[in-house]
């Protein structure tokens, strides 16, 4: 995803009160646990829809990435948000899941999530493969952090057994960095991610380019992306560096009406700005960002809306 990308010009700042209504309807809408950011979220984008879509009733109920798409596989919900590379593992039919998702459809990529490995800078490690026979730090296992953890190890030709894993919190993960038990600290988050900062603050640090290892993690999970860290993120950062991407999005049953879903979508472009003030990291959000292909297939609705923008995408 590149957050830079110009916001294309087919008129996202049409007003939401000017698009053609669909159908009635009454709308279950799984969110997040409580706590996060997608119960907020989730609110604003309540009352948008119901604006939008004339007879719209929204019913928002909490959730999480994996319990929403099977909740709407299962005919439970109709719309959630979901992690990329969770919910392309439920397309597949992979474990957690116990078979392929067929009714799951994607609406839209919303902000990205970013998989970071920081080291010293002072380590002398420079890649992935540097870090055999070393010590690692990284969330408990079956975290997200965790599980994409293992699969950079997996590239690159190695596994836990040839490293020194640690499986803790993010402040045990600190806390190894600084007192030297740990020379690499893998995590998954938006940026700039706190723990890291406290890294930074005691010593000097560097995040790996992982660049060189998207198309290997691509064939474990085609929901992965390239994502950019910019330079001054961190301290002392001075360069952008490249990391591995996974996404929050937005989902639906294959079953909703393609009107709805196309001025649901539609709706979500129209306001950016008010979105943005709930979650940051949706900041700079255009079209063609939300039609990154995460290896979901899209909504007819949605895609209605992207072939609008100039933005062809894959459906069913």
């Amino acid at each position: 995803m590149k957050r830079h990308l110009t916001a294309i010009g087919f008129g996202l700042a049409v007003a939401v009160s000017s698009f053609a209504p669909a159908s009635a309807a009454e709308l279950k809408f799984m969110t997040g646990p409580q706590g996060g950011s997608w119960i907020p979220l989730g609110g604003q984008l309540k009352d948008l829809w119901e604006k939008a879509v004339s007879g719209l009733n929204v019913q928002q109920a909490p959730g999480a990435g994996i319990a929403n798409v099977r909740a709407i596989e299962e005919g439970k919900a109709d719309v959630g948000f979901g992690n990329s590379i969770s919910t392309v593992d439920a397309i597949t039919g992979k474990p957690p899941f116990n078979k392929p998702h067929a009714n799951v459809c994607n609406v839209a990529t919303l902000y990205p999530q970013y998989y970071q490995l920081v080291v010293p800078a002072d380590a002398g490690i420079s890649s992935v493969k540097d870090l055999k026979g070393k010590g690692v730090s990284t969330q408990q296992r079956g975290n997200t952090g965790e599980l994409i953890t293992g699969q950079i190890l997996q590239v690159n030709g190695l596994s836990y057994n040839d490293v020194k894993m640690s499986f803790v919190s993010y402040t045990d993960s600190v806390n190894q960095m600084k007192d030297g038990h740990a020379v690499a600290f893998g995590l998954g988050t938006t940026i700039p991610a706190g723990s890291i900062m406290d890294v930074a603050a005691s010593r000097d640090i560097k995040l790996l380019d992982l660049s060189g290892n998207l198309e290997a993690m691509r064939k474990l999970n085609p929901g992965y992306t390239l994502v950019t860290v910019p330079k001054g993120t961190y301290p002392k950062q001075d360069a952008d560096v490249k990391v591995i991407g996974y996404a929050t999005h937005i989902v639906a049953s294959c079953k909703l009406p393609a009107d709805t879903v196309y001025t649901m979508t539609k709706t979500i472009a129209a306001n950016v700005d008010g979105l943005t003030s709930v979650v940051k990291a949706i900041k700079g959000l255009d079209a063609k960002m939300m039609a990154e292909d995460i290896g979901v297939p899209f909504h007819p609705g949605a895609a209605r809306f992207y072939k609008e923008a100039g933005v062809t995408v894959k459906t069913n």
